[in-house]
Formats: C-alpha cells, sequence, structure tokens
C-alpha cells in the first residue's frame, strides 16, 4: 500500500543546474516584460522593464510614478520624478543587478552562488559578486521545462530588499539603444 501512495505523489521538479541557468542568461539579448516590483518599504510599482545584454535595462513605471531606473554605459541611474536634481548614479558594477546584465554569466565561478536550492516547481539561485560581497545579492527564481526568469529579490548592501516579479517575456526584439542611454534621459525629462 506504501508503494502505491508514493506513486501518487507528483514529482518535484529538478533543481536546474548552474551551467544551464548562466546558459539560458547568456542566451537572453533582448527582452520586455511587463514587472510587479515589491520596493523595501512595502509599497508597490509596476511598469516594464526592457533588457539588452550585455549591460543594459530600463526599468519604467507606469503612471501615476513617473520614476526611471535606467542602466547603460556601465552606470545605473535612478531618476526621481519628485526631484529636479540630475538622477543618482552607481556603477553597475557596485548593484547585483550587473550579475544577469554581464556579458559572460558564469554562476559556477568561485563564491559567486551562495545559495543553490529548489522550491517546489521553482529553481533559486543567490548570487553575489565573489570580490566585493557588500555590494549585496540578487536571488533569481526560475521555472524548468524550458528555463525562465520569473523574478529577483536584490539585497542592497543596507539588507533592503526589493522583489521584482516578472510576466512573459518577449524576447529577441530590437530595442533603441536611446532606450538605454543615460545622457538622452536626462536631457529629455528636463
Amino acid at each position: 500500500m506504501a508503494v502505491l501512495t508514493l506513486l501518487a505523489v507528483p514529482a518535484a521538479a529538478d533543481k536546474i543546474p548552474l551551467k544551464d541557468i548562466s546558459s539560458y542568461l547568456n542566451a537572453l539579448t533582448t527582452a520586455q516584460v511587463e514587472f510587479t516590483q515589491i520596493n523595501s518599504d512595502g509599497s508597490i510599482s509596476t511598469g516594464t522593464l526592457f533588457i539588452q545584454r550585455p549591460g543594459r535595462a530600463r526599468f519604467e513605471y507606469n503612471p501615476p510614478d513617473k520614476n526611471l531606473v535606467l542602466a547603460g554605459g556601465g552606470q545605473v541611474a535612478i531618476f526621481d520624478a519628485k526631484s529636479n536634481q540630475p538622477p543618482e548614479q552607481y556603477p553597475l558594477s557596485r548593484t547585483p543587478l550587473s550579475i544577469i546584465l554581464a556579458e559572460n554569466v558564469d554562476l559556477a565561478r568561485a563564491k559567486m552562488v551562495v545559495g543553490h536550492t529548489i522550491d517546489g516547481n521553482t529553481t533559486r539561485v543567490r548570487a553575489q559578486d565573489p570580490e566585493h560581497p557588500e555590494y549585496g545579492s540578487i536571488e533569481m527564481v526560475f521555472t524548468a521545462g524550458p528555463t525562465e526568469l520569473r523574478q529577483w529579490i536584490i539585497r542592497d548592501d543596507s539588507g533592503a530588499e526589493t522583489t521584482v516579479i516578472l510576466g512573459e517575456m518577449t524576447k529577441g526584439a530590437k530595442l533603441s539603444a536611446s532606450l538605454f542611454d543615460i545622457t538622452y534621459a536626462t536631457r529629455r525629462r528636463n
């Protein structure tokens, strides 16, 4: 009787190997996807994310939120709609987002992955810059069959968490370089 019970329980998904996740991210050249962002203060934002690997991302928030976050030219710029100041800028390399946007993602690199688990039907990979763990970490959530990035949680250097939940990705579209141009966006917003 115990054998029949075991057969009736659905099998859990297998953990996606790190090499497969690295290959998936390296093959992701352009993507457009709707997202929901849960901020560290509990507030929720929605919008459209554009990715052009390597090194470029654009978080365009839906109204009434007029904020904008751009990664391009090795920088991340945060445009605060409530401020008439230039955008806050940081080197992309100092943010956990750089792991996804790297030219060559290699999650097998020593000390980069600090967690690799299976949670029901999702594989979770927590990664950080092995040379600078103080920059924070990113926990990416993937589904299998085919491998697909579904969400990530960024933990910054202060321990604050921001969760980004992704909808269905449209991949391979041609994206204009101006979408990721921080100087162009600064001029347009002034």
